[in-house]
């Protein structure tokens, strides 16, 4: 298959650029003595681009806390059905659950401030639309939720892009607590966002409300018009949508660390979600109060969070992460019990508290597990299929206990909770949280593609790759275990089709096959390997036994059944890294 693209320019590696690979990573390894350094939590801050977007966030965040007790109340008053209240929150989850992967290709493939901009944008509009239909009183209880989803929408859009950029404005060692941050703002304004909120709606009513938070989400907007970043852009063409996602899917499945963050992740959303989606009710049916109780009880909630997320750098020397995911499920949990038993509006606000302490510190960690688990290249891809999953879990979980707490009653729905949680922390034993002290290497992007006999396209393909290798049988154990982690690294950049072969007329010769689509793929799947990948592939070659360096052919793949002579490119290549 070619295409009506211009030819490649390319060129070929040579063992000087190895050597200055080599040269860069001592310096790179010397260097990072000094950022295992442990940052403190404020240090993001001294980036202005990080430091202004952040603020304007958090303004933005003080108005949807408003707007959702304004939402939650408006539903609790007009709708008679425990579901209905409930789904206030799953509304406000699905759009991730369903946009998310799409943002993340729209992340990692076009200008990340533009897509939040987008995702701004549309939050501005729909908050606006909801304003205007409280005025003039067009309002129901289906209407809420499709202004409420349309609103989620614009965040599910922007999220993505704003967790991908964190990685682009701040320096690696400051990732983890620049995360930290994120989940540290958000808790801070919810100190005070929900009782602000109760105090607006009980002292000036919903359209006061509705209009504050449309004026709110006007400041991040004016903030990302005028703040820029830089960011690393590739020299090669940006990837398809189809292939972008196959990609991040890929790159998601096979690793460990990540999926073992998202599962943890979705199943502690899901069971712990129920704290806040029937929150309403517990202080309409339990405690017997308003809108102020209801502001007053999640400023209790925000104000455990902001605790727990400022000393979290401190928890993250002291405890391994999965203790602390383990220690955040029994707080949840504890705090779900209380609810469902206490009658009191003290008691509820100090385990809103204990709540609030688990839920930062839960979603701290596995967000920043994510993170430094994800290369540049499709960070925005991991954190999109993050959101999908876990906002998929917190929808599900709004649904499941608002139908429990209709069917049966408020009180199993909240202790159904707390036993979820609890198996959430037991989940641990499957799908163990790892350390991970340092980001994940950035790719080289620094690769001198073979020079070929043919005017190859970019699209042109599919393109296969073969290595041969003479093994000594002494050495046949130690190849096979760096084949198999070779195999890995490459399968998760682009690789498909991976085999290993041997030759049964000639058993120490070994040959390594793998294919990409196209030329482009070929290429990308290079640009996207590490310094560690590369190291692995020098282990790999130490092991080949012929005089010269293993050999590495080129071929493109043309089907038989072609009407015209297919062209067959074949190229022969001494010690190239595939």
């Amino acid at each position: 298959m070619t295409s009506r693209h211009d030819p490649v320019e390319i060129a070929c590696e040579t063992p000087a650029n190895i050597r200055k690979a080599k040269a860069r990573k001592m310096s790179r390894v010397a260097g990072s003595n000094e950022d295992l350094a442990a940052p403190t939590t404020f240090a993001p801050l001294g980036n202005p681009t990080f430091r202004s977007i952040w603020l304007a966030t958090q303004v933005s965040s003080l108005g949807w806390l408003m707007q959702t007790v304004a939402i939650s109340w408006l539903m609790a008053t007009i709708s008679t059905s425990d579901l209905m209240v409930a789904l206030v929150q799953a509304s406000s989850n699905l759009p991730a659950f369903i946009l998310s992967v799409f943002a993340g290709v729209l992340a990692d493939n076009y200008s990340r401030r533009r897509v939040m901009f987008a995702g701004r944008c549309l939050m501005v509009i729909a908050s606006g639309m909801l304003t205007a239909s409280v005025a003039l009183g067009f309002v129901s209880p289906w209407m809420i939720l499709g202004f409420s989803f349309l609103i989620a929408s614009g965040g599910a859009l922007n999220d993505p892009a704003w967790q991908a950029s964190v990685g682009d404005m701040v320096h690696r060692r400051d990732v983890p607590a620049a995360v930290t941050l994120l989940s540290v703002g958000f808790n801070t304004v919810r100190t005070v966002g929900p009782a602000l909120g109760g105090i607006v709606v009980a002292s000036f009513g919903l359209l006061a409300a509705f209009a504050v938070t449309t004026l709110t989400y006007m400041v991040p907007l004016g903030t990302i018009w005028r703040c820029k970043w830089k960011v690393r852009s590739s020299p090669l063409p940006r990837e398809s949508m189809k292939t972008a996602i196959y990609d991040g899917l890929r790159f998601t499945a096979m690793s460990s660390e990540i999926k073992a963050a998202i599962a943890r992740g979705t199943l502690f959303g899901l069971a712990s979600i129920a704290i806040l989606a029937l929150l309403p009710l517990v202080v309409r049916d339990h405690l017997g109060g308003g809108p102020l109780a209801y502001g007053t009880l999640m400023a209790g909630f925000g104000t455990g969070a902001v605790f727990a997320g400022l000393a979290n750098s401190t928890f993250r020397r002291s405890l391994s992460q999965e203790r602390l995911m383990r220690l955040s499920c029994v707080a949840c949990a504890a705090c779900s019990l209380s609810l469902a038993l206490t009658s009191s509006i003290a008691v509820a606000a100090i385990a809103l508290a204990l709540g609030g302490a688990g839920w930062v510190t839960a979603w701290s960690g596995v967000g920043v597990s994510v993170q430094l688990a994800s290369p540049r290249w499709v960070v925005g891809r991991t954190i999109s299929i993050y959101y999908a999953l876990i906002d998929g879990g917190i929808a599900a979980g709004s649904w499941v206990w608002g139908t429990v707490s209709q069917t049966y009653s408020l009180s199993w729905a909240l202790e159904g909770s707390a036993g979820a949680l609890l198996l959430v922390a037991a989940a641990g034993v499957l799908f163990p949280l790892r350390e991970r002290r340092e980001s994940e290497p950035d790719p080289l992007e620094e690769f001198d593609a073979p020079a070929v006999a043919l005017n190859l396209k970019p699209r042109s393909g599919p393109i296969v790759v073969k290595v041969e290798y003479l093994i000594a049988e002494r050495n046949l154990e130690a190849f096979l275990d760096l084949m198999r982690q070779r195999r890995h690294v490459h399968s998760r950049v682009g690789a498909r089709n991976w085999t290993l072969q041997r030759n049964l007329q000639k058993p120490m010769q070994w040959t390594e096959t793998f294919r990409t689509p196209t030329w482009t793929d070929y290429l990308r799947l290079n640009h996207r390997l590490t310094e560690v990948d590369k190291e692995l592939d020098e282990r790999i070659f130490q092991l080949h036994a012929g005089e010269e360096a293993p050999q590495m052919t080129l071929s493109i793949e043309r089907p038989t059944s072609s009407a015209r002579k297919p062209d067959q490119s074949i190229l022969h290549l001494p010690r190239h890294r595939a």
